[in-house]
């Protein structure tokens, strides 16, 4: 590290923050980015269990995939990925069969993984067998597009490799481009895999194994992440950041003050609020805000376990939440509402807002009907990590309920653990988020609703009438069928309500006006392959 880097490293950067604007920008070269964010990752490794959402941008920086989605520019100048755009990324090329049973890829033949080792097609195929049989997140997410098994994966030739599919479905070649199965250099992994962890999970945890544009140079969970260019990738356009530092800042008064005093580039995990403030301050810094697609914020209650296994206290709580309130002082309007919607169901858009708006006579007579009207005891669990909007949600949650006899606990669990809880699946209430990387509705409820141990059916909840219908959605051999069967399976899940959905957040960045080349990404993670200053 050289010394104008180095002053940006540790407490040297911290004696930047008194300086003016224009001294910071100074000290700090151009081709160094700084990036001041809530919490960051707690693993390297995508594939690691409760890997959190700041993992998913290492994966997306140090890993390659096979391919990668083009972008689009929408009327309004922001870019965006575009879903139906794939393009190479460490596959040159690719050819599917004739009879539709499969596909071909052409690796590129000077691609090398960052210790120098050249990729081939036996680090390709370990790579996928790997992510189907770890289990968890990344098993599930290869399933979700009829990848499910190590003998669908075929070395051809050290530049050849080949997926069998299973069956026809139409999110197989677009989930081949989303984090999980990125390419790892096997050699090096398996030199640090032991009996009890075959795929070398521990090592990789801490360490890298990748061949994508940036290497990691320096890892302190908690403090920050710094990213290296790798001037000897080959899988696209060399970055123009020479250096990313990412650091940790838990509060979210001083990133945005660092942001205001230039001491840091960017930051993109600021509370709403700020960001409607500092889209008013156009003179100092500019914001983008992308929809969110096939994500929802949700109110989620665990299905397995009295009261909340009976619908009509879900759908009670449904009908006394106080959707307006939270919009205006939890989101400050920086989402799309949704609530308030018609039943039945019409559209096959999602997501699409429910029927159930705030009425508590309503809520009160579901309740008795549930033979609890005198109410009950519950807790009330969210994401440290997201505090900024999940704490003052869960205060006016934990309030109206209230007024229909729940009393709730509110139990805040920290960002680091959050996922880790979640999958244990115990809790009875909960605030959270959730976004679909494909853009398609059936997507989203194979991860959400399909009671078949789906990974984020964070309420367990168990209807094996719409896992038939989620299955006719993604399988549908015609619009008619398809769009039928999305209809229901909205339906279905709205009249059962096990998660109650609120709102449609936004991705909103902040960063200095010099900082340009700025996409939004379906895994939220800034690309910084793609950024660049002015």
């Amino acid at each position: 590290m050289d010394r104008r880097d180095f002053i940006l490293s540790g407490t040297a950067g911290a004696a930047l923050a008194g300086l003016p604007l224009s001294a910071a920008a100074q000290a700090r070269p151009k081709d160094v980015l700084v990036v001041a964010n809530e919490f960051g990752p707690n693993s390297l490794d995508i594939h690691t269990v409760g890997a959190n959402r700041p993992s998913y941008g290492v994966s997306w920086l140090v890993y390659d995939r096979l391919m990668t989605y083009g972008k689009k520019t929408l009327p309004d100048g922001r870019v965006v990925y575009d879903r139906n755009k794939l393009e190479p990324e460490l596959a040159e090329s690719w050819q599917m069969a004739t009879d539709g049973s499969g596909v071909t890829f052409k690796l590129r033949k000077n691609a090398k993984f960052h210790d120098g080792t050249p990729v081939t097609a036996k680090d390709v195929k370990w790579s996928f067998d790997r992510a189907v049989t770890v289990g968890g997140f990344p098993t599930f997410q290869m399933a979700a597009g009829s990848l499910e098994k190590p003998d669908q994966f075929e070395v051809v030739d050290d530049h050849t490799f080949r997926v069998k599919f299973l069956r026809k479905d139409k999110l197989t070649m677009n989930d081949l481009a989303v984090p999980v199965p990125g390419i790892y250099n096997s050699e090096l992994v398996k030199k640090n895999a032991t009996p009890q962890d075959p795929w070398g999970l521990a090592f990789t945890r801490n360490n890298t194994a990748g061949g994508g544009a940036f290497k990691v140079e320096a890892f302190r969970p908690g403090q920050e992440i710094i990213y290296v260019r790798n001037d000897e990738w080959k899988s696209g356009p060399l970055p123009k950041l020479r250096r990313v530092i990412q650091r940790d800042v838990p509060n979210a008064g001083n990133r945005r003050s660092l942001l205001l005093k230039g001491d840091i580039d960017i930051t993109f995990d600021l509370p709403p609020k700020d960001f409607s403030e500092l889209s008013k301050e156009g003179a100092a810094v500019k914001v983008t805000s992308t929809p969110i697609e096939n994500s929802m914020v949700y109110l989620g209650m665990n299905t397995t376990k009295p009261p909340f296994n009976n619908p009509k206290v879900r759908q009670a709580v449904a009908y006394a939440l106080p959707y307006e309130t939270m919009f205006n002082n939890a989101m400050y309007g920086r989402a799309a509402k949704l609530y308030g919607g018609t039943s039945p169901v019409k559209t096959v858009a999602w997501p699409q807002p429910t029927p159930y708006n705030t009425d508590l006579a309503k809520a009160k007579a579901l309740m008795a009907e549930a033979g609890l009207a005198s109410g009950f005891e519950t807790t009330l669990s969210f994401d440290l990590g997201g505090a900024t909007i999940n704490e003052p949600m869960a205060v006016l949650i934990q309030e109206a309920l209230g007024a229909i006899g729940i009393k709730t606990q509110i139990n805040k669990i920290p960002g680091a653990t959050w996922r880790s809880a979640l999958l244990k699946k115990d809790m009875p209430l909960i605030v959270n988020r959730f976004g679909g990387w494909l853009d398609f509705p059936e997507y989203f409820f194979f991860w959400c609703y399909h009671g078949q141990n789906a990974v984020f059916n964070t309420m367990s909840y168990q209807n094996a009438k719409l896992d038939r219908v989620i299955t006719n959605a993604r399988f549908a051999e015609s619009k008619l069928i398809y769009d039928s069967s999305v209809r229901e399976m909205i339906q279905i899940a709205y009249d059962e309500v096990p998660r109650v959905p609120l709102f449609q957040p936004t991705m909103d960045v902040a960063m200095q006006k010099d900082v340009m080349g700025y996409q939004y990404w379906f895994h939220l993670q800034p690309d910084y392959r793609q950024l660049f200053k002015a």
